[in-house]
C-alpha cells in the first residue's frame, strides 16, 4: 500500500479543534473498525473521546495492560455503563440482553458524558462538535438533538446486511415472518425466493439475518433491528466499511433512504496509508493476542494453511467442534485454528485428545491471533469463517478464499454474497460433518473450484486496494465526508 497519507493532518488551534465522540456497539466486532475511523478522524485533526460499556473498558485494560489507553493528549477513553449486572467474564456479553439494555438505558448515560465534555471549566479538552455512533446505538439520535450536534452513523455490517435488515419491517408486514413454528427453520421454507428487496436479486429467506427465524413477535432482536434502521432516515449522514465496486447494487438501492451515504473501506487499508506509530500503539482487541502464530506460519509453504476462525461471539455445541476437529484431520493439510475459551456453548472448549495429537505436526491452535496480519500472510491459501463481516473483508483484502459457516445476525447475507455474487466462497451445513469439512477444505486449497475462487479473491483485492488509494472511490470519499459533514466550511 505505500505510505501516502490519506492526507496531511489539519492543525487546529486548540479552542477550534473538532472533537468527535465515538462511540460503538459494544460488541467487538463493532468496536474494531469503529476505533479504525476514529484513528483516520484524529488524523484529521480531530479531538476524540471514544467511549466503551464499562464491562468491556475493563476488559480492554486486561487485554491490553493498566497504562495501555493513556497514549494521547487529545484521544482519550471513557465508559458508560450498560446497566446490565455485573460480571468479570472475558466474553462476549448476551447480545439480545445487551441490544435491549442499550436501547433502553443508555441514553441518559450518554448526555451525562456529553455534558461532563462540554464543561470546559474543569478541563481544557474543545467542545463536542458531532457524534460518530454505531448504527446499532440509535438513542445518541436524541442525544445529537438535545445537544444540536450533527451525527453520523457507522454501520459496520456489510451494505448487503444493512439493506437486508432494512426489509425486516416488510417481511412482518408481509407475514413471512415470525414463523408459524420452528419446523419452519428445517423444513424447506427458508428455501423461500423473496423477489421484491430493492438492489438484491432473488434472495432466499436464509439469507436474511438471521433473527427473522423466530415465532415470537416481541422477540428482542428482530424488533430492535426495525428499530435501529429507522434511525438511518434521521442521522446526518451514514459511513459505511465497503467499497462502491463490492456492492454496487445494493449501494445503489440504499442511497434511495438516505442521500448521504460514504462507503470509506476497507478501513484498515486506508489507516495503513498513515504512518503514525502513536495511534498503531492504540489497540482494541478484548482478547489477548498470540503472536506465535505469526512466527508458524513463516515456516510453511505459501498457500498451504487453512486458516480457521468463527469470530467474537459464534458459538457452537461440543459435537460440532469435534466434526470440525476431525473434518480438519482427515483433510490431512496444515490449520490454524483459533479456538476462544467460550466457543462451546455453556463450556469450556475441549478437543479430542487423539486429534491434538493427530494433528500437532501440521496444526497450530490459539486463543486469539492477529486476524488481518494472519489472513495477509503469504503461507494462509484459505480461511473457513463465520462470515462477520470484518472477517470477510479482511479475506477479500488478503486475498484469501472462503469456506463459510454462517452463525447469526447478517453473517448468512455475507455468505450469500461471498458464494454467489463474489464467487469467492463455498458454504458448509450449520449441521455440520466432518466428511463434508474434509471435502470441502480439500477442494478449496486443491480442487479446480478452490483455484478459480483463488483467483476471484485475488481480483477484489486489487479492487479494494484501488479504492483506497488517493484518487479511489472511498478515499476520495472520505475526503467528502470531511468537507460536506464533519468539516464544512
Amino acid at each position: 500500500m505505500g505510505s501516502t497519507s490519506t492526507s496531511t493532518s489539519t492543525p487546529f488551534p486548540a479552542a477550534d479543534k473538532p472533537h468527535a465522540v465515538c462511540i460503538p456497539y459494544p460488541a467487538q466486532g463493532h468496536i474494531n473498525p469503529m476505533l479504525k475511523l476514529a484513528k483516520l478522524l484524529h488524523h484529521r485533526g480531530f479531538h476524540i473521546t471514544f467511549v466503551n460499556t464499562e464491562y468491556n473498558h475493563r476488559r480492554l485494560l486486561k487485554s491490553r495492560g493498566p497504562n495501555s489507553l493513556d497514549g494521547l493528549p487529545d484521544f482519550s477513553f471513557d465508559t458508560i455503563p450498560d446497566s446490565l449486572p455485573f460480571s468479570d467474564a472475558d466474553a462476549t456479553q448476551d447480545i439480545p440482553s445487551l441490544s435491549e439494555s442499550t436501547s433502553k438505558n443508555c441514553l441518559t448515560h450518554f448526555c451525562n458524558l456529553l455534558s461532563k465534555l462540554n464543561d470546559t471549566s474543569s478541563s481544557d479538552v474543545p467542545p463536542v462538535s458531532c457524534i460518530v455512533s454505531d448504527g446499532c446505538m440509535s438513542f445518541t439520535l436524541k442525544a445529537a438533538e438535545r445537544f444540536g450536534l450533527p451525527e453520523v452513523m457507522f454501520w459496520t455490517p456489510s451494505a448487503c446486511g444493512v439493506l437486508a435488515y432494512t426489509q425486516y419491517r416488510h417481511l412482518v408486514e408481509r407475514g413471512f415472518t415470525p414463523l408459524k413454528d420452528m419446523s419452519y427453520v428445517t423444513n424447506g421454507y427458508l428455501e423461500t425466493i423473496v423477489d421484491w428487496v430493492p438492489g438484491i436479486k432473488d434472495i432466499r429467506l436464509r439469507d436474511f439475518p438471521s433473527f427473522i427465524r423466530t415465532t415470537n413477535p416481541d422477540d428482542i432482536m428482530l424488533n430492535f433491528l426495525i428499530t435501529e434502521v429507522a434511525g438511518i432516515t434521521k442521522t446526518t449522514a451514514i459511513v459505511l466499511n465497503t467499497f462502491d465496486a463490492l456492492e454496487h447494487d445494493v449501494l445503489e438501492a440504499l442511497s434511495t433512504m438516505h442521500p448521504r451515504i460514504y462507503t470509506i473501506g476497507p478501513i484498515h487499508l486506508m489507516l495503513e496509508q498513515i504512518q503514525d506509530n502513536r495511534l498503531k500503539s492504540i489497540s482494541s482487541n478484548l482478547w489477548k493476542e498470540d503472536t506465535t502464530c505469526i512466527e508458524w506460519l513463516n515456516n510453511k509453504q505459501p498457500n498451504s494453511v487453512l486458516y480457521v476462525n468463527f469470530g467474537s461471539v459464534t458459538v457452537m455445541t461440543a459435537q460440532q467442534l469435534t466434526e470440525f476437529a476431525w473434518g480438519l484431520a482427515n483433510s490431512k493439510k496444515p490449520f490454524l485454528w483459533i479456538i476462544r475459551p467460550d466457543i462451546v456453548v455453556g463450556d469450556s472448549a475441549m478437543l479430542p485428545p487423539e486429534f491434538v495429537m493427530e494433528t500437532e505436526e501440521r496444526g497450530m491452535l490459539a486463543s486469539w491471533c492477529p486476524q488481518e496480519q494472519v489472513l495477509n500472510h503469504p503461507a494462509i491459501g484459505g480461511f473457513l469463517t463465520h462470515c462477520g463481516w470484518n472477517s470477510t473483508l479482511e479475506s477479500v483484502c488478503g486475498g484469501v478464499p472462503v469456506i463459510c459457516w454462517p452463525f447469526f445476525a447478517e453473517q448468512p447475507t455475507n455468505c450469500r454474497y461471498s458464494c454467489v455474487e463474489w464467487g469467492i466462497g463455498m458454504e458448509i451445513d450449520n449441521d455440520v460433518k466432518r466428511d463434508e469439512v474434509e471435502g470441502l477444505v480439500g477442494e478449496l486449497m486443491e480442487g479446480q473450484k478452490g483455484k478459480e475462487m483463488k483467483r476471484r479473491a485475488m481480483d477484489w483485492k486489487n479492487k479494494a486496494e484501488e479504492a483506497t488509494r488517493p484518487g479511489g472511490s472511498s478515499h476520495m470519499n472520505l475526503e467528502k465526508l470531511f468537507s460536506e459533514v464533519l468539516l464544512p466550511k
